[in-house]
């Protein structure tokens, strides 16, 4: 099933084959969008926590049909942590609407208004390997704010939306400062 994903244009990547997956012209306008497809690595893990969380299930079912109601709501609340988590690390990453920037991650969101934002740029510097402590070379989409107060790393060619993928970072870097230009107002 192709997910619609809008680029800064208002214009949805999926192909208008009739099957009603397209963006309908009265759709909420305002919503928050990601304006680029979850990654494989992310998509993969997202996986693999909900089949834990499908084994989790069956032993809840099975505890509780053998009477140990307390293990049984202790498995089910194991259960529901983990697919609470397999949601959370689809939702992570860089969301905009026509109100701003939302740098979403696993236990924090921070939304930026398009006022705020004084520069986006693609910079070449280290930058963690799958979000762990090891870091590699590559790139990064960077926000600075109006007071010149440097924001953290937006997007990075390493994550696990663009591990081997540069041809999409490059695309997703793209989309989101066609967006900051067309909603940050302009200096006078």
């Amino acid at each position: 099933m192709p997910l619609p994903f809008l680029t800064a244009d208002g214009v949805s990547d999926v192909d208008d084959d009739g099957d009603g997956d397209e963006i309908l012209a009265h759709a909420d306008q305002d919503r928050w969008r990601r304006p680029y497809r979850p990654g494989p690595w992310r998509v993969g893990i997202g996986a693999l926590l909900l089949l834990l969380s499908a084994f989790m299930l069956l032993a809840t079912m099975i505890v509780a049909f053998a009477g140990g109601w307390g293990g049984a709501v202790i498995c089910l609340i194991a259960a529901l942590a983990v697919v609470g988590s397999a949601v959370q690390i689809l939702r992570i990453g860089v969301w905009v609407s026509p109100a701003g920037l939302r740098r979403v991650g696993f236990f924090v969101t921070r939304t930026t208004a398009w006022s705020e934002i004084g520069e986006l740029r693609t910079v070449q510097q280290p930058v963690r390997w799958l979000g762990l402590p090891r870091t590699v070379q590559g790139q990064a989409l960077t926000m600075s704010a109006q007071g010149g107060a440097e924001a953290p790393v937006l997007l990075t060619d390493h994550n696990a939306d663009f591990l081997s993928r540069t041809e999409a970072f490059d695309r997703a870097a793209d989309t989101v400062g066609a967006w900051a230009d067309e909603y940050r107002p302009v200096a006078a």
